[in-house]
């Protein structure tokens, strides 16, 4: 089954969010999905959706495993998973060292490793059972949840780019969550899940302009490709998809400082592979691509280029 999403917030105050939320679910979307980088965090806008939308699936898209410590962690699922039951999923990753490092001042050492010893300590945790335990990145000890737990177990997808995280995804997480990459490109990634994990969910975030002016619209995109292809986690996942040949001018130019230099060259074909653009048919179209190669739900995140309006944008692409 095909799940259509909408990454949230939507524009404005949290406190303004009830009437669009009420819309996505008049409009046949079934889930939303936060992100936690330099906005909101990845909890609130969650919660305030499980009050006015409890039609919704709510999902994480994703948390640092590095910058909560587990109780806390657990604390905030928990919670989450109080207010919305049965509908809560948490997608933990390992983010990037921008956001770990520079932003929030914490060593990002052994991603990989937190982010599995931040699952397995969830996966007992959130059941109520006392964690005393040495983990290889953290210990706990004596933690116990001092609220219910979860009366069914929460989901846990893993953020996931190279091949370590996404068997990862597939053996210890219920799923992956993928991001930046094309539909073709979801072949590979997915088939790494399911050969751990056969049949598990997923979830792609994409990137969407329903507008026609591709010039404007490639312009824009190309910035925030540029964005995150030169953060070292997305050049590495983009080196392993085999994107060295195409991009590697832009990367060049980009490490030498000329940044205006380094959109010039990034080829049009890497915007129409990544970014989502044109009609509104031409974006379902797209769409649909990465529900046949083995996504099984997305977030659309809709960028206000060429001035697309994204309330109305998500009227023309959803799913009614």
């Amino acid at each position: 089954m095909a799940n259509y999403g909408v990454t949230v917030p939507l524009g404005g105050l949290l406190a303004e969010q009830g009437p669009a939320l009420r819309e996505l679910v008049d409009l046949g979307y079934t889930e939303i999905w936060s992100s936690e980088a330099d906005g909101a965090d990845a909890f609130t806008p969650l919660a305030v959706a499980s009050v006015h939308a409890p039609e919704l699936r709510l999902g994480t898209a994703i948390v640092p495993a590095f910058t909560r410590g587990p109780a806390l962690m657990a604390q905030s699922v928990a919670s989450m998973a109080s207010a919305a039951p049965g509908r809560f999923v948490l997608g933990i990753g390992s983010s990037s060292n921008v956001i770990v490092e520079r932003w929030n001042d914490i060593a990002f050492v052994e991603p990989y490793k937190r982010t599995r010893d931040m699952i397995g300590f969830l996966r007992t945790a959130l059941t109520g059972e006392k964690v005393v335990e040495q983990y290889d990145t953290f210990s706990v000890n004596g933690f116990r949840l001092g609220v219910r737990p979860p009366a069914e177990p929460v989901p846990i997808l893993v953020a996931a780019l190279r091949e370590g995280m996404l068997r990862l995804a597939g053996r210890e997480g219920d799923g992956a969550i993928v991001n930046w990459l094309s539909a073709d490109d979801v072949r590979r990634v997915a088939g790494i899940v399911h050969e751990e994990g056969p049949g598990k969910e997923i979830v792609a975030r994409l990137f969407v302009c329903p507008s026609e002016d591709a010039e404007t619209v490639r312009a824009a995109a190309k910035r925030s490709i540029a964005a995150y292809v030169n953060v070292p986690v997305y050049r590495k996942f983009h080196e392993w998809l085999g994107r060295t040949d195409v991009l590697g001018e832009h990367w060049s130019r980009w490490d030498a400082g000329d940044r205006a230099g380094s959109l010039a060259v990034m080829p049009d074909s890497v915007v129409d592979e990544l970014f989502i653009h044109g009609s509104a048919a031409d974006c379902r179209a797209h769409i649909e691509r990465y529900f046949a190669n083995g996504v099984t739900s997305i977030s659309l995140s809709v960028m206000p280029f060429a001035g697309v309006d994204p309330a109305q944008a998500l009227r023309d692409l959803s799913p009614r």
